[in-house]
């Protein structure tokens, strides 16, 4: 079993599987959601899906028992984000995420305005996005190494009140060893088939992979949405989980 899953969720509910649900509209992702089971995996809600439908279908989904991760990552002005973030606690969403990049001050900004909710969500700062290759960070002006940035802006993230942070699979195993186990790293870019991959990730990992490495939570998109029976992969993978 995965110790670091104990922390955030009761053992009924310890699964480290979080759904992408990337789907373009309510009617499409609903039925999908109907095929699932609140206590093998919790949902995310990426820019595409919370851009046609707003709140009204976040509510839905934590109404009928799941937990949510609103996936917007947030990078504005320290103000800005901090009331974004208290209106997603409001709602009752279990995780939201800010780009690290926005700093110190934006970062302890999110974590004071949800401090004493009474639901507060978990605040996950993203560090390099997973589609992100070494050439294209030096583009941006950063020549820093993949490792050493996510490093540093984890780092910062947890100095700065935060609860985790997004990072690939591959950066799970030295984050763990300096930033602690009560640190959550969300992990994208797991692939059920390596090898058959050829979607837009490209720091990637097998559940298995992942998991040894120190990862907390898995993002799966395709592999589930896409699956011919997406219970029995939910099943699959949080069997390897509680191994």
């Amino acid at each position: 079993m995965n110790p670091l899953m104990t922390d955030f969720q009761t053992p009924a509910q310890r699964t480290p599987v979080i759904v992408a649900l990337d789907f373009a509209n309510e009617q499409d992702t609903l039925g999908f959601v109907r095929t699932l089971d609140p206590g093998l995996c919790q949902l995310k809600i990426g820019k595409e899906l919370f851009t046609a439908t707003g709140r009204n279908l976040a509510e839905k989904l934590i109404n009928q028992g799941f937990k949510l991760f609103l996936d917007l990552k947030y990078h504005d002005i320290p103000n800005t984000v901090a009331q974004a973030c208290k209106v997603a606690a409001d709602m009752g969403v279990w995780m939201v995420d800010m780009h690290t990049c926005g700093g110190r001050r934006m970062m302890e900004a999110a974590a004071e305005a949800v401090a004493n909710h009474t639901a507060k969500p978990l605040l996950i700062g993203v560090t390099v996005l997973t589609s992100m290759e070494q050439h294209e960070l030096a583009e941006t002006g950063i020549d820093t190494p993949i490792e050493e940035q996510v490093l540093r802006l984890a780092t910062l993230a947890q100095n700065s009140g935060l609860d985790g942070v997004v990072c690939s699979a591959l950066e799970a195993a030295p984050l763990r060893r300096n930033l602690g186990n009560e640190f959550v790293l969300v992990t994208p870019g797991i692939r059920l088939d390596i090898a058959g991959n050829n979607d837009d990730q490209r720091r990637i990992m097998t559940p298995a992979e992942a998991l040894a490495a120190g990862s907390t939570y898995l993002v799966m998109g395709r592999p589930v949405t896409q699956a011919a029976d997406p219970i029995a992969v939910l099943r699959e993978v949080n069997r390897v989980a509680n191994a």
